[in-house]
């Protein structure tokens, strides 16, 4: 059975959106947070949505899959996002990273000293 060329089309161009896809790693400790974030940011269908609710499982899924970038809270139990920007950046990790943070410039500050790419108040 010989394939159509629309359906050819179809198939390559499903593909290649696949391809195109950002992926993202959100590490926040609020599972209600992340799954809204998640869903949201994949309706745009420009993102596929990776989550951890922690840095110990953000840095094991990192050491598993490469992601196109990092959004991290920074307030979080045990670790904080800076703990994980930090240990990205010593490994040599230069993923881009955006940061989280409701505690006002002095966080800012250390994240951007850090290595973050952005920061959100």
């Amino acid at each position: 059975m010989t394939e159509l060329p629309a359906e050819s089309s179809l198939k390559n161009s499903a593909a290649s959106t696949k391809k195109a896809l950002i992926t993202v790693l959100h590490v926040d400790d609020e599972a209600g947070f992340v799954k809204a974030a998640k869903q949201i940011l994949e309706a745009q269908g420009s993102f596929q949505v990776e989550t951890a609710l922690s840095v110990k499982e953000a840095l094991k899924k990192i050491k598993h899959k490469v992601y196109d970038i990092i959004v991290s809270d920074y307030q979080m139990s045990e670790r904080n996002g800076l703990d994980l920007l930090k240990e990205l950046r010593d490994g040599r990790n230069n993923i881009p990273f955006i940061l989280f943070t409701g505690k006002g410039r002095e966080v800012a500050i250390k994240a951007l000293n850090l290595g973050a790419d952005r920061y959100i108040s």
